[in-house]
């Protein structure tokens, strides 16, 4: 099979082809600009292209198929050639689809705790040497990719993506891969640029249901409204089983599972993390693993990288970075922190950086996510808001959102850097929340001032 990406850097993208790499194919690929570690990685197997930018003479009537991502635009030249050729052009879900057709597919959706789930299952397989294909949305320890393919394993776990497919399909990547088995972990407006309002966006869930395969399994988050309503209202003919935040007790910043054989520590915390293990484990045993077995794994999982990692710890002071950015994550988050921290002084630093976060409308639903904190800050760049020709935003704006008066706002890199290192952190759980890096921040330098 010769397989050519438009559009190979992104992480996503690139992890598919060193996937396809793998299984034997012949993958070429182009970008206009690739950066680390996806130019590495891609360097290190022979994928990497030797020139950048876009040509249309790499479209040749004897490619198989050709994967186009997200970052090329609608007249990108290599697009256009396929097209004109008649190839056959894929989205990265469609061609994950095509894949897995003849396996059991497993899609964990929702707009938080998806890849924690995702992660969570894969960590419990690998532990118990179980062979499953599978994509998640983020590196994880002991897995050599994010995409893994085989011809022969029977189940197939994929991160289901509420975002759009490709430039030229609108329809949302979890829409396409028509699952066996399903999971939503819960639902909470994000993507605004896509899904202009609540109610579209809740629409794609129902369609996500709706397009379960016969037969199927749905397990969902029965503490959620909007997913309940959608579980307990799908007439599609699946069996549903639902899940909840299982009992735990927290003593002195260790949090303690309630099982069958009594408290067991874990590595992780916080009321969605425990939520997202409950939905873990209904997963896994429909895959096959026992409730004893699963537990014995999952005391051993210790995240998702950039889901709530811890990066330093002393006796004294513990800093933790979380990719959380939407409202209800920036709650759950520091919620969690504050729990487990609880004779601690809790910093958590906000950085405001995705398209919905720096949109004045949306900017409302992020009215009380800070509150657990005893120092909240947020950080905006001026120029993201520049660039991403989005209205200008002031700190009065955001203190008003956020409805707490002593929220802290910087929008100056070096000024919020001079911040952070300045602080007393002893006695301290400081938490970095963040899709980007706060204009350059060196968390080197944060982790050796403790």
């Amino acid at each position: 099979m010769r397989v050519h990406f438009i559009a190979i850097g992104g992480s996503a993208m690139h992890n598919l082809a060193l996937a396809l790499h793998q299984k034997g194919y012949q993958v070429t690929g182009s970008d206009d600009a690739i950066f680390e570690p996806s130019k590495s990685r891609l360097d290190k197997k022979g994928l990497l292209p030797s020139v950048m930018g876009w040509n249309a003479d790499r479209i040749t009537t004897d490619l198989d198929a050709v994967i186009l991502g997200m970052h090329a635009k609608k007249d990108n030249p290599e697009l256009l050639k396929a097209q004109e050729l008649g190839l056959k052009i894929y989205s990265y879900p469609e061609y994950l689809f095509e894949q897995s057709k003849n396996k059991t597919r497993v899609v964990i959706g929702g707009s938080h705790g998806k890849t924690t789930i995702t992660s969570m299952i894969l960590h419990v397989m690998h532990y118990h040497d179980r062979e499953i294909d599978y994509m998640v949305g983020a590196q994880l320890e002991g897995f050599d990719t994010m995409v893994h393919l085989t011809h022969d394993n029977e189940f197939i776990v994929l991160e289901g993506d509420e975002y759009l497919s490709s430039p030229i399909d609108r329809r949302p990547k979890f829409h396409l891969y028509q699952p066996n088995i399903a999971l939503i972990s819960g639902i909470a407006w994000d993507h605004i640029n896509v899904f202009p309002t609540y109610e579209n966006y809740v629409e794609q869930f129902e369609e996500f249901v709706d397009l379960m395969k016969n037969g199927s399994i749905l397990v969902y988050n029965e503490e959620d409204p909007e997913v309940k309503r959608i579980a307990e209202a799908s007439t599609k003919p699946t069996r549903k089983h639902a899940y909840k935040v299982p009992e735990h007790s927290v003593e002195n910043g260790k949090t303690f599972l309630e099982t069958p054989e009594g408290a067991m520590p874990i590595e992780i915390f916080g009321k969605h993390n425990l939520s997202n293990m409950a939905g873990a484990k209904w997963i896994c045993q429909h895959m096959g693993i026992d409730e004893d077995d699963f537990y014995e794994a999952i005391a051993t999982f210790k995240g998702a990288s950039k889901r709530l990692e811890k990066i330093a710890e002393n006796e004294q002071t513990v800093i933790y970075k979380d990719f959380a950015h939407s409202p209800s994550k920036v709650e759950a988050t520091t919620n969690a922190v504050a729990e487990q921290y609880s004779g601690r002084k809790i910093i958590a630093c906000l950085e405001l950086h995705t398209f919905s976060s720096l949109n004045p409308e949306f900017l409302k639903e992020y009215k009380g996510a800070l509150d657990n904190a005893d120092v909240a800050v947020v950080f905006y760049s001026l120029d993201a808001v520049e660039l991403k020709g989005l209205e200008a935003i002031s700190k009065e704006q955001i203190k008003e959102a956020f409805a707490n008066d002593n929220l802290i706002i910087m929008t100056d890199p070096a000024d919020f850097q001079s911040w952070l290192y300045e602080q007393e952190l002893a006695d301290v759980a400081l938490l970095l929340m963040s899709s980007g890096n706060y204009g350059g921040l060196d968390f080197e330098k944060l982790v050796e001032l403790i």
